[in-house]
Formats: C-alpha cells, sequence, structure tokens
C-alpha cells in the first residue's frame, strides 16, 4: 500500500502591480538558489496561522512589503508534488498544499528583495502571457489553472 502524502500547507500570491487596473501586469521573481526559475512569492502557513496573515508575513519577508490590497482569492486548495530534488530539501513533506491570492500593491508599496533572507535574486512585472513564456517548471500547470480563474471572473 502506498503511503499517505503528506502536504505543506502554503499561500501564494499572484501580485499585481499598482497601476492595475489601467494596466494588468503581473509580479514573477527568480528563485536566488535555481537557475533560471521564475516564481509567484509563496511561503509556508505556521501552526494556528491564518492564511491571510500568512500571506501578508510571506509578502513582507520575500518582497520586502505586505502593503496590498487583497482583490480575489481562488476557491480550492491547490496541491502538487515536489520532483524528487525537491522533495529531499522538503522532507518529510511530499509537496504542498497552496491558497492562491490575487492582490493589488498599493500606491505607496515599495518591492525589496533584499531581504533578511532573500529567496530572490531579480523580479520584473510581465504581461500574463509573459508569465507562461518564463515559467517551465513542476508549478506551471497551477500557475496557468489559477490565472485562467481569475480571468474568467474578469479580475485580470
Amino acid at each position: 500500500m502506498e503511503k499517505e502524502k503528506k502536504y505543506r500547507p502554503n499561500v501564494a500570491a499572484i501580485v499585481l502591480s499598482s497601476s492595475y487596473p489601467l494596466e494588468c501586469k503581473i509580479f514573477i521573481a527568480k528563485r536566488s538558489d535555481m537557475d533560471n526559475v521564475w516564481q509567484f512569492p509563496q511561503g509556508g502557513i505556521d501552526e494556528g496561522e491564518e492564511t491571510k496573515n500568512a500571506l501578508l508575513r510571506e509578502l513582507k519577508e520575500e518582497i520586502g512589503t505586505d502593503e496590498v490590497e487583497i482583490i480575489a482569492e481562488y476557491p480550492e486548495w491547490l496541491s502538487y508534488d515536489f520532483p524528487e530534488r525537491v522533495a529531499q530539501k522538503m522532507y518529510p513533506y511530499d509537496g504542498q498544499i497552496q491558497k492562491y491570492f490575487l492582490v493589488r500593491l498599493k500606491d505607496n508599496s515599495k518591492i525589496n528583495i533584499q531581504t533578511k533572507h532573500p529567496e530572490f535574486s531579480a523580479y520584473q512585472f510581465v504581461e500574463v502571457r509573459q508569465v507562461f513564456e518564463m515559467i517551465h517548471h513542476f508549478k506551471k500547470n497551477i500557475y496557468v489553472k489559477v490565472i485562467k480563474y481569475f480571468e474568467e471572473k474578469g479580475y485580470i
């Protein structure tokens, strides 16, 4: 019998620039620990922590600001399995189960990826289609699913 998989609870954010809704540009960042891997900000939910609190904490830790307004939330939790090389690093977890949020940077917010424990070496704001061109890793199908949902709902 296959062992039951263990998923780490996680929040993820699709961050829109402060110029939204006039223009729809999405924040994407390059991981500092992997070669040419771009992704959305995300991170674990601490024991007993509310998802929205975890979202704001992770944004502050990863992009240096929690000055955002939450526009929408993906209605379900989405899970994915880690590839083998990542699974070893993330033991005892087999993957992550994520709650996605669509957020807009407030006009006065300042992104700073030079945080206490930097996860990203670069970032940019791109058009929706560019996101799909830049993502080549195991999370791509989840990114597609979430973005399509927010598009269908008329947010992006």
